[in-house]
């Protein structure tokens, strides 16, 4: 057995295979598991939520003139690897899908390929040998668990071992709360039923939490090499049926699966574009977003800051529309849910923010709609600016959590122990950044969503006049030379939180409505640079705060401390990006010089992290290593906003709208009546 404090070809990045529902699998380039996310087989039973892990890994061992060679590496407790077949991976390309080159002799190799079909709970598992050799078999043990994503599972009594013969594969339901699952092989397989004991996710130690599971294995699968490829396919039954149920050989029926999503993958036009069609998926009758992979469900702000880059920038017009449609009916007292639990349940209203950016989609969508001509239904239309209205007139009047319009036309929010805005962090209860008062950011989405419900109901007119004359008197400071993050603190008039943090960049950039222009602007996009700015995008808290937490690391109390008080926010790059263009009068010299100076450093990270993907977070201080979910929706949707319509062409589009367009921009009412 290799001891893991020496490796060999070690490779921590991740890749990921998305099937469009929720479910995904996962794992480390090195072939290794170092989470409990990292699955074979993960499927959402109430898509995008209630995700279960039915299949961990598999164990392949190759024999080739007697001798066992192996295909897959495991770790366990005490820090051991069995099998460990990194040593001979000579090659590793995520795209595609993952694809491992062994060299298992001289000038003999091995390629390994796994693929997700969309659509579907299965994953498909291939594996080829270079040069045709008598004596030569593939054995592949599937390790199954059986348990809710975020848990683990042990070995027990109620396991169900017993295997089912179906056609062309065998099958599973290993407990009975469970989906069944289906193993279609084109190789024989034999019952030998094991638990694997003590497989060791040396993230989940790193980051606090319990690191050891068991796994059981009912049997294995025999493939020759003489007949060709090795394929296996794990999957639920229902993923299963047509495959089971087309003509021919099982052998052709997974090669057609892998030239249609070949096929179908080869149409985005650009790695951003790949990235995002893993955040896709369904909910009811329509759509949303997963926020992040492996443990992230859709929450309501990540969706709709996601949605602009992914559906509208990436010309996904149709799922951005059914996204904003299935939302629309979770409107309660003017708020949207911050987020739906994975586990199933109510969903969670407790975001100032998620409703104001709801918002935003809508106009975003509407205009997309104008500019290429495409004329949206009277009746969706009127849902989507139903939902406008309820969302508006829930504010104004007031609704949960002292959510309401004050007399100075801002918009008050927060009580003791609820965090609303999006540094949401709460530890053992306490709420580390409360932010309790009036946000900037949020005072910048409300007057936005404002002056966007005034241009079709002209009766928000008066509130929104109201609240832009409050907000840079109220808002400057000028001391720093920037804005305040709060004002009425706690909601005491006048106390106010001057602490340097990314949010007012988005009275600049990164909405429709620009509401700060000239001097100013460029002072807070200067002070932004300065003090926050990395090659990750903007730290949360300026490193000179004495509240500042440089490293994303230790327990899940130590890494909340720290998630909002200076770690790096790479969806933030899109607000000061789109700010830093803005402050230098939206030039074809500020785009140029923005995407050579911002952009492109952050598109190197799509082959560092997670692969093809965006992470979530990253240490304030250098190096500004990736921490926190390795695929992050909305870290990718602001990348493709600023790739595809921030930075493009001068003449392609327009980056946003003056204050004094507030009044002059009324081509959504058309699409109304």
């Amino acid at each position: 057995m290799a001891a893991l404090e020496t490796p060999t070809n070690s490779d921590d990045r991740e890749w990921l295979e998305a099937d469009g529902l929720g479910g995904f699998a996962s794992a480390r380039a090195d072939g290794t598991r170092s989470r409990r996310y990292h699955n074979l087989l993960c499927t959402a039973t109430q898509p995008p939520a209630e995700r279960v892990a039915l299949v961990a890994a598999v164990e392949a061992w190759l024999t080739l003139d007697g001798e066992r060679i192996p295909l897959s590496t495991n770790t366990y407790a005490g820090d051991v690897a069995y099998p460990d077949a990194r040593a001979l991976i000579r090659e590793f390309q995520h795209a595609p899908w993952p694809r491992w080159k062994f060299e298992v002799a001289k000038g003999v190799f091995v390629e390994h390929e796994i693929f997700v079909p969309r659509g579907r709970s299965a994953v498909v598992m291939t594996w080829r040998l270079s040069k045709p050799r008598a004596n030569c078999t593939l054995e592949v043990r599937p390790l199954l668990s059986g348990r809710e994503l975020h848990g683990l599972h042990r070995e027990n009594r109620e396991f169900d071992f017993r295997t089912q013969a179906v056609a062309d594969g065998v099958r599973w339901q290993q407990y009975g709360s469970l989906p069944a699952v289906q193993g279609l092989a084109n190789g024989r397989f034999d019952l030998h039923p094991e638990w694997y004991r003590n497989f060791l996710y040396s993230d989940e130690r790193a980051r606090g939490f319990e690191h050891v599971e068991d796994l059981a294995s009912p049997g294995t699968f025999t493939f020759d090499f003489a007949a060709g490829e090795a394929q296996l396919v794990l999957g639920t039954e229902a993923a299963l049926v047509e495959i089971r149920a087309a003509d021919g050989p099982l052998s052709a029926r997974i090669g057609a699966w892998r030239r249609a999503e070949k096929q179908r993958r080869e149409k985005f036009q650009d790695p951003l574009s790949r990235a995002a069609d893993a955040y896709i998926v369904a909910r009811g009758s329509g759509l949303t977003i997963v926020a992040g992979y492996p443990w992230f469900g859709d929450w309501g702000r990540d969706t709709f800051i996601a949605m602009r880059g992914m559906c509208l920038a990436g010309g996904r017009l149709d799922d951005a529309l059914a996204i904003l449609l299935e939302w629309s009916q979770h409107v309660s007292e003017g708020m949207l849910p911050n987020r739906f639990p994975d586990a199933g349940g109510e969903a969670e209203y407790n975001s100032v923010d998620s409703s104001l950016w709801y918002v935003i989609g809508v106009h975003d969508l509407l205009q997309t709609f104008v500019r290429q001509n495409r004329v949206l239904s009277r009746a969706h239309a009127n849902r989507l600016w139903r939902a406008v209205e309820q969302i508006l007139d829930g504010y104004l009047s007031g609704t949960r959590y002292r959510i309401g319009a004050d007399s100075d036309g801002l918009l008050r929010a927060g009580e003791p122990g609820v965090q609303l805005t999006w540094m949401d962090a709460l530890v053992d209860g306490r709420v580390i950044t409360p932010r309790t008062g009036k946000p900037v950011e949020i005072q910048a989405l409300w007057l936005n969503a404002l002056w966007i419900g005034a241009q079709v109901m002209g009766r928000f007119a008066l509130e929104f006049d109201r609240g832009s004359r409050s907000f840079e008197a109220r808002f400057w400071n000028e001391e720093r030379g920037c804005l305040y993050d709060v004002v009425d603190c706690d909601h005491v008039p006048g106390v106010c939180d001057g602490s340097v943090r990314p949010n007012q960049l988005l009275a600049i950039g990164g909405l429709p409505l620009q509401l700060l222009a000239g001097k100013r602007a460029r002072s807070v996009v200067d002070v932004v640079e300065q003090q926050l700015w990395t090659s990750m995008g903007p730290r949360s808290l300026e490193a000179q705060d004495g509240k500042y937490v440089g490293r994303y690391e230790g327990g899940p109390l130590q890494r909340d401390s720290a998630y909002h008080q200076g770690t790096v926010w790479p969806w933030m790059s899109g607000p000061f990006v789109e700010a830093w263009v803005r402050a230098r009068g939206d030039t074809a010299a500020a785009r140029l010089s923005a995407r050579k100076k911002f952009l492109e450093p952050m598109l190197a990270h799509l082959e560092t992290a997670g692969l093809g993907h965006v992470s979530e977070i990253a240490d304030g201080d250098a190096p500004h290593q990736p921490r926190g979910c390795p695929f992050q929706a909305w870290s990718v949707g602001e990348l493709m906003r600023l790739d595809k319509i921030v930075l493009a062409p001068i003449n392609s589009k327009r980056t946003g709208s003056s204050r004094a367009e507030a009044r002059t921009s009324r081509k959504v009412r058309t699409r109304r009546r």
